[in-house]
């Protein structure tokens, strides 16, 4: 804490600069330009030219810092006021004049570093219900919009940089033939350890896969394969976590059953549970940043946590639909649930989902929520007098 406290008070001159506030509100002026798979293939192929790489980043990774950038300061000041977002905005501003690597490794902690900021701010005030909509409408644009950073920063490092050591198939961070299905055990089997770690137990794996393009063959897409592990890795350890603890007092535990479909236009993967489910009225708190159905965890540098965060899904979702697919969870409350995951099939279909400040955002966070048109009791009415 002491450190941070120095870090900022290094960087209040900086953020309060007139000439990186002047710069941020000039670039915040352009729109982000999404890239599709392909175009990345294409641009990493053998012909890749690191200059014309460079001069893009050079214009581009500004552009998406400014354009978020202009939102932060629309957060709520209690939430803008926490160590954690504060040292979180002076890192933002110094990206204007790190190198791309530096930028890289600055940002490998965002993640967690706004996710304590959040809770920070959950718990030193009462949530109210519309601040909460305003918090979870940026956290979803912020975390996008770090996700499409590192995805163009590790492009250009990885391609251009021969000191990393990446699978020689792999075009940067993206696997033109990544096996889907190899991918579904690998997350599994990380998942398991931790499982076994934490409860001395963990359920079994069924799958089922089915190519309808190309029947009886293997599964293959053109994708980033630490974006599917990542989803993948987050749905297995809820529901392996769901699992031990509905069945705790059973003989053996019911399998994790895993279908994996490749159609014409979309992958889809669905984990299915028998984990006892959650109550409709949740799953929609499942992908708030503020909620978690874990106990609060406590951090230390030898164990990773099973859970307790509250971003495990609200991120998995993300990275779903940063090439435009998408996450939803489907439960039967006392039987389980289901997750699935949609993915485009076709890389020049699969194009980044890119946030824009302008107009139509600035009133996201102005608009409160107004009074129901539906007539719902609050409280359940009690008949029986």
């Amino acid at each position: 804490m002491k450190a941070a406290r120095i870090v900022l008070r290094n960087a209040a001159p900086l953020a309060a600069g007139t000439e990186t506030t002047k710069e941020v509100e000039r670039l915040s002026r352009f729109s982000p330009s999404p890239l599709s798979i392909k175009q990345f293939l294409d641009f990493g192929s053998t012909n890749a030219c690191e200059k014309t790489s460079f001069s893009f980043l050079r214009h581009e990774l500004p552009v998406r810092l400014a354009n978020i950038l202009k939102e932060i300061d629309l957060l709520p000041s209690l939430l803008l006021g926490t160590t954690s977002v504060q040292l979180l905005l002076h890192f933002n501003h110094l990206t204007f004049i790190d190198a791309i690597t530096r930028i890289r490794n600055r940002h490998h902690s965002v993640m967690p570093m706004m996710a304590q900021g959040v809770l920070e701010y959950r718990d030193s005030s009462k949530m109210d219900p519309s601040i909460n909509q305003s918090i979870q409408y940026f956290l979803d644009r912020f975390y996008m919009n770090r996700i499409s950073i590192r995805m163009l920063i590790n492009q250009h490092t990885f391609i251009f940089d021969s000191s990393n050591v990446c699978n020689p198939r792999h075009i940067g961070c993206i696997d033109p033939c990544c096996d889907v299905v190899d991918l579904v055990y690998d997350a599994f089997q990380s998942s398991q350890m931790l499982c076994d770690q934490h409860y001395f137990a963990s359920p079994e794996l069924k799958l089922t896969q089915i190519n309808a393009k190309a029947a009886g063959e293997s599964i293959y897409i053109v994708y980033v394969p630490s974006h599917l592990f990542h989803m993948l890795f987050e749905l297995f350890k809820n529901a392996m976590r769901a699992t031990v603890e509905h069945q705790e007092k059973k003989p053996s535990l019911d399998p994790i059953e895993v279908t994996v479909v490749l159609g014409k236009e979309d992958l889809t993967i669905k984990i299915s549970d028998r984990g006892g489910g959650v109550p409709v009225r949740i799953i929609e708190r499942l992908f708030s940043y503020t909620y978690s159905t874990a106990p609060k965890p406590v951090m230390d540098n030898k164990n990773i946590p099973m859970a307790g965060f509250g971003y495990g899904l609200p991120i998995s979702r993300l990275y779903a639909k940063y090439f435009h697919g998408d996450l939803n969870l489907y439960s039967i409350s006392g039987y389980g649930t289901e997750a699935v995951i949609h993915l485009k099939a076709l890389s020049a279909e699969s194009v980044e989902k890119l946030p824009v400040f302008n107009k139509s955002a600035c009133k996201r966070y102005q608009t409160s929520i107004e009074a129901d048109d539906w007539c719902v009791p609050r409280q359940k009415t009690n008949l029986s007098t």
